[in-house]
């Protein structure tokens, strides 16, 4: 099997040229092919010499996917479904609102975190995209050229696939790359804090941090990774990083019925994170099979969201979004992978 180009950052396409005995600059006019022109075979890299093309596709192809299927919800979000890892397939949502089109991209297959309210948590660890997978999802994706954002909010825990994320967001922000402004490109996670240090000294896109109960037993209960990471210690790491630039830091809050929604949560949030420079996304939960959870009525959700704010919290609530194709991350590979 041919080894893949395609997710190759600039160091490594010029190991590849220096290794086919390619003269240096060649690496830089295939970082443009692939990234800037969106080309999808060697062939179309017309300024490389027929006899270039002809061994770099001796040796290597472009991996890219086109997604398999793609549901359309009545609020114009679209769920794709791409093939991975020899026979596993992730998901990635395209979530067009007015001028802005963000497509929320997936990580790994499955994933290992176990969060109770998250499908792609029942389906265990599949396996960590390849740089190319992860990028695949936008390269391949009918609207890649309408998109304005990107999240890594679907299936997996981006920083536990650190090395290849990291890579993924190098040649999505690079000038040889596709250029992304950092300010376009939000990354969540649940806490890994070995990789969000790293994350935080290497990058500057937005951080997104799941955090879903304020109170450590009660977040294990949904959340094993607090026995690791505690919520408490990666607060403690963002407070003491310089976010003198323009990324922004938020925490996104699933909002459970009877689970967390109390003015006791309120009040230890407000403890948890007062005085550090961030936003509250409050979202409502999707249902997923056989689940406990429920979501509060929307005048709930939005007494919680008041209050919180008129004490100092800055709070929204994220609009739900293709509940009608099962939007939320893993129901639809989740079927897929189970045959249904």
């Amino acid at each position: 099997m041919k080894e893949r180009l395609f997710g190759k950052t600039l160091s490594e396409l010029q190991q590849v040229t220096t290794a086919l005995g390619m003269p240096k600059f060649t690496a830089g006019q295939i970082a443009q092919w692939l990234y800037k022109r969106g080309v999808r075979s060697i062939d179309e890299m017309t300024n490389l010499s027929l006899k270039n093309r002809a061994l770099l596709a001796e040796h290597y192809d472009l991996g890219l996917a086109d997604p398999l299927t793609c549901s359309t919800s009545v609020d114009g979000t679209k769920k794709y479904l791409y093939p991975v890892l020899d026979g596993r397939h992730v998901e990635s949502a395209y979530i067009p609102d007015g001028d802005r089109a963000t497509l929320c991209v997936s990580s790994q297959a499955g994933c290992k975190m176990h969060c109770a309210f998250c499908m792609t948590g029942r389906q265990g660890f599949g396996g960590n995209l390849s740089t190319g997978e992860i990028l695949n999802q936008m390269a391949s994706l009918p609207e890649r050229d309408t998109l304005t954002n990107i999240v890594y909010m679907g299936m997996g825990e981006p920083l536990d696939n650190l090395d290849n994320v990291m890579r993924s967001l190098e040649i999505m922000t690079a000038d040889w790359g596709y250029g992304w402004s950092p300010t376009r490109i939000t990354l969540s996670t649940a806490g890994v804090i070995p990789g969000l240090r790293h994350f935080l000294a290497e990058s500057n896109v937005h951080l997104a941090v799941s955090l879903h109960n304020p109170f450590p037993e009660e977040r294990k209960e949904i959340m094993p990774i607090e026995n690791a990471y505690p919520i408490k210690e990666v607060v403690e790491l963002l407070r003491k990083h310089d976010f003198s630039h323009q990324r922004r830091v938020s925490f996104e809050y699933i909002v459970l019925k009877g689970r967390n929604d109390s003015p006791a949560h309120i009040k230890e949030l407000c403890r948890l994170l007062g005085g550090l420079s961030c936003r509250i996304n409050l979202i409502r939960f999707h249902a997923i099979p056989d689940s406990p959870f429920v979501s509060p009525d929307l005048e709930t959700v939005t007494r919680f969201r008041d209050t919180l704010t008129r004490k100092g919290l800055m709070t929204t609530i994220r609009a739900s979004r293709g509940e009608d194709i099962q939007a939320a991350c893993g129901l639809l590979s989740t079927e897929k992978s189970s045959g249904l």
